[in-house]
C-alpha cells in the first residue's frame, strides 16, 4: 500500500511539474515575469528567490503552480506583465504546459520501448518479440469463459496440455471442439489455475463455435534507441487519437441522456490503477504515467473555465474581436 502512494504521488508530481514548467519555460522565453514556481500546493513550507521569480517548496506534494505577473489582468502596461503580451504570444504560453505533457508521454514511452515495452504482437513484431504469450482481453457474460472463472487479463498457457505459438492456431483450435469440454491451463498472475470451458456457437460468433472471450497476443520488444523515439511518438499519436475519441464519445453519449458509457476514474480511482500497475512491473509504469500524461493535456486543453482551454479561448476571441478582453 504504501509503494502504491508513493508511486501515485511521484506520477501526479511529475505530471503536473511537467505541465507547470511548459508555462514557465514558454513565459521566461517571451519575457513574462514569473512571480513564484511551486512544487507542491500551500501552506508553504519554504523557499528560496533566485531572479525574480520565488521558487517554493510546499506541504501537499501533489503537484505544482505557476504565478505570472499580471495574469490577473493587473499590470497592463508593465512590458513584462502577461496581459501586455500580444495575443499569440499568450496563447503559445498557455499551450505550452499541453505541450509538455504530450512531451514526457513521448519521452516515457520512448524509454519504454528501449528496454522493452510490453505491447500487442503482430506479424511483424512477433519474430523480434519476447515472452509472446495469449491473454484475455474480455470475457462476455454468461459465456462458456465467464461460467468456467476465466478473466480479462488473465493468459492462456495450455489447452488439454497443448502449448500454442499462434493466435490463430488456438482460435481454430477451440472451433474445432464444439461441444467438447476443454482443459485451460491459465496464469493469473503467479497463480496457475486449471478451468474447463465447452465450445459453443453464439449468437455473435456466426459458424464458429467459442468459449466467448476475445483474445489478444503481447510480448515484450525492444528497440534500439533511434527506432525507439519513432516508437514512441507513434504510441503517443495513439494515445491522443483514443483520448480525444473517447472524450468525444463520452460527450455523445451525455448529450444524448446515455450516460457515460464508460466508467470514468477519479483521483481515488486513479490510485487503485496505480496499485494494480506497480504490481506488474515498472514498465507498465511508465505506459500508465503516459496515458495520464496524455489525459491531463487533453483535459486541459478543453475549452472550459479555469483550463488552459478555456483562457485560450478568450484569448482566441479577443484576436478575432482585435480587441483586449
Amino acid at each position: 500500500m504504501a509503494v502504491t502512494i508513493i508511486v501515485f504521488i511521484l506520477i501526479l508530481l511529475a505530471l503536473v511539474l511537467a505541465h507547470e514548467w511548459g508555462h514557465f519555460y514558454a513565459a521566461r522565453k517571451a519575457g513574462v515575469r514569473v512571480n513564484e514556481f511551486g512544487f507542491g500546493f500551500p501552506p508553504r513550507l519554504f523557499g528560496f528567490k533566485k531572479g525574480e521569480t520565488l521558487y517554493s517548496i510546499n506541504l501537499l506534494p501533489l503537484g505544482g503552480f505557476v504565478k505570472l505577473k499580471g495574469e490577473q489582468g493587473e499590470d497592463r502596461e508593465e512590458p513584462d506583465s502577461f496581459v501586455h503580451q500580444s495575443a499569440s504570444c499568450r496563447a503559445v504560453i498557455l499551450v505550452a504546459g499541453v505541450l509538455m505533457n504530450v512531451i514526457l508521454a513521448w519521452v516515457l514511452l520512448t524509454i519504454g520501448f528501449s528496454a522493452g515495452i510490453p505491447t500487442v504482437v503482430d506479424d511483424e513484431t512477433k519474430p523480434v518479440a519476447r515472452d509472446v504469450k495469449i491473454q484475455i482481453l474480455q470475457v462476455l457474460p454468461d459465456s462458456p469463459a465467464a461460467q468456467a472463472g476465466i478473466e480479462p487479463g488473465d493468459t492462456i498457457a495450455t489447452i488439454n496440455g497443448y502449448d500454442f505459438i499462434s493466435l490463430q492456431v488456438m482460435q481454430d483450435f477451440i472451433a474445432g471442439h464444439k461441444d467438447n469440454p476443454l482443459h485451460f491451463g491459465i496464469e493469473r498472475g503467479d497463480q496457475i489455475l486449471e478451468k474447463d470451458a465447452t465450445p459453443i456457437l453464439l449468437p455473435t460468433s456466426g459458424e464458429r463455435a467459442v468459449i466467448g472471450v476475445a483474445l489478444i497476443q503481447t510480448g515484450t520488444v525492444t528497440y534500439p534507441w533511434y527506432e525507439a523515439i519513432w516508437e514512441g511518438a507513434k504510441a503517443t499519436w495513439w494515445l491522443i487519437y483514443g483520448t480525444v475519441a473517447g472524450f468525444v464519445m463520452i460527450i455523445g453519449n451525455l448529450i444524448q441522456g446515455q450516460g457515460a458509457g464508460v466508467e470514468v476514474a477519479g483521483p481515488v480511482g486513479i490510485a487503485v490503477l496505480t496499485g494494480q500497475v506497480v504490481s506488474l512491473g515498472w514498465l507498465f509504469v511508465l505506459q500508465f504515467a503516459a496515458l495520464l500524461s496524455v489525459n491531463l493535456a487533453i483535459i486541459n486543453i478543453l475549452p472550459f473555465p479555469a483550463l488552459d482551454g478555456g483562457r485560450l479561448l478568450f484569448v482566441v476571441i479577443e484576436k478575432i474581436r482585435r480587441k483586449p478582453n
